[in-house]
């Protein structure tokens, strides 16, 4: 049985968040899902506009998902000391940052496939915000 891993805010989820999970569903036998929870977001300067327990609530409904958990950090590596997954689906907008550059290194070494989706750049979850914000001006 091969175990997917991926993670995210999934705030204001919309078709990139399904895509990307339809797509890591379809390379795994089971999909296991970290929601950021809303301590690392404010950690990373934002703010979801979603609470977590609403965010993963839907993430959970998401028929490509197998299992739902918090994401309670952002190291890869002790997500997997946990999980064991064969293969970690992340955003292409990652790629070869210095950050990923250490994850594939240290998952390399427990022999874990990292797979990078293409970012949805037309629909993402900060140009949603931001169109909420300006519409209620």
């Amino acid at each position: 049985m091969v175990i997917g891993y991926t993670t995210g805010v999934f705030d204001l989820f919309h078709i990139g968040h399904l895509n990307m999970l339809r797509n890591a569903k379809g390379l795994c036998d089971k999909l296991i899902v970290g929601v950021t929870i809303d301590k690392l977001v404010y950690y990373k300067n934002k703010q979801p506009i979603i609470p977590f327990s609403e965010r993963i609530d839907i993430v959970r409904s998401c028929k490509f998902v197998d299992i739902a958990i918090p994401q309670v950090t952002m190291d890869k590596y002790e997500a997997w000391k946990k999980l064991k997954f064969d293969i970690l689906f992340v955003g292409d907008d990652w790629y070869n940052t210095s950050k990923w550059n250490d994850f594939e290194n240290e998952l390399k070494q427990v022999d874990v496939k990292i797979i990078y989706f293409p970012y949805s750049k037309d629909t993402n979850s900060t140009l949603l915000a931001n169109t909420l914000k300006n519409s209620v001006r």
